[in-house]
């Protein structure tokens, strides 16, 4: 691999301090004990208090990392299934068809999403709360899944498969002992996707979430609404902290998996 040209490096650092330079701007003054992100007077964490002893706070973010963790699993878990289904489908067209029809969600703005979500939630009477936005993340999450366990399968190599159907296996063998473990870093790099975006997602959030119940993104927005306070800083923050560890146990588990597979393959 080619070392990286000194202009290179100074463009994937200009580009780095542009997308992280908000972020950390807005983290830091979280930390200021002064009422605004003007003057930075000195440090404190009362404003992380404030978060922790408001209970109403408290309750929506169990709720959002609920709804993620729930939603991350279950979208995994189909996305998964789809994506073996896809794989086996031998109609080439029909299966281009199914990918383009998933990829054609993907890039389906959020709001249109959302909105269709809310006709489609209003027409047959479901009331808006928690189980609206759970089905509504599971079902933009899953297209990320397929997409993430898709080019494992491509890769894997289905003399494998044929040999353990000629030792006997069973499909429900073969599925479980040979095409799930081998598979099983892009399961992991899909649901770590569908909790990240379903962290992060608020425009589909904000047209199927109802009275008593909310996301922290959708709070977040409404607190901004009411004015800029350093409340919302120490809440970005905390969300912030959190995607950094599931992006850094996500490194984790995706390095042991691969060593793990080396070992196997030795």
């Amino acid at each position: 691999m080619k070392k990286l040209s000194a202009m290179s490096r100074v463009y994937l650092l200009f580009v780095f301090a542009i997308l992280y330079a908000p972020i950390l701007y807005l983290v830091f003054y979280s930390f200021n004990s002064g009422g605004n992100m003007n003057n930075f007077e000195s440090f404190t964490l009362e404003h992380y208090k404030a978060v922790f002893d408001d209970s109403r706070l408290i309750v929506i973010l169990l709720n959002t990392v609920l709804v993620a963790l729930l939603s991350g699993l279950i979208a995994t878990i189909i996305g998964t299934l789809g994506a073996i289904g896809i794989i086996s489908l031998k109609d080439k067209k029909v299966r281009n068809t199914l990918l383009s029809l998933n990829n054609v969600l993907i890039v389906s703005p959020d709001v249109v999403i959302g909105a269709s979500f809310l006709i489609l939630f209003t027409m047959i009477g479901v009331k808006l709360g928690f189980a609206s936005v759970l089905v509504s993340h599971v079902a933009f999450s899953v297209p990320i899944v397929v997409l993430m366990v898709l080019p494992k399968l491509l890769e894997m190599n289905t003399s494998l498969i044929d040999a353990a159907r000629d030792l006997g296996a069973t499909k429900r063998d073969v599925l479980t002992r040979v095409i799930l473990p081998y598979i099983s870093p892009g399961i992991f790099a899909g649901f770590f996707m569908a909790l990240t975006y379903s962290l992060d997602d608020f425009a589909v959030t904000f047209f199927v979430t109802g009275n008593g119940f909310s996301t922290l993104s959708v709070e977040i927005y409404s607190m901004a609404r009411a004015g800029i306070s350093l409340t919302i800083n120490a809440i970005s923050g905390l969300v912030f902290a959190i995607t950094v560890l599931i992006v850094i146990g996500y490194y984790f588990i995706n390095k042991r998996s691969k060593s793990a597979a080396m070992e196997g393959q030795r």
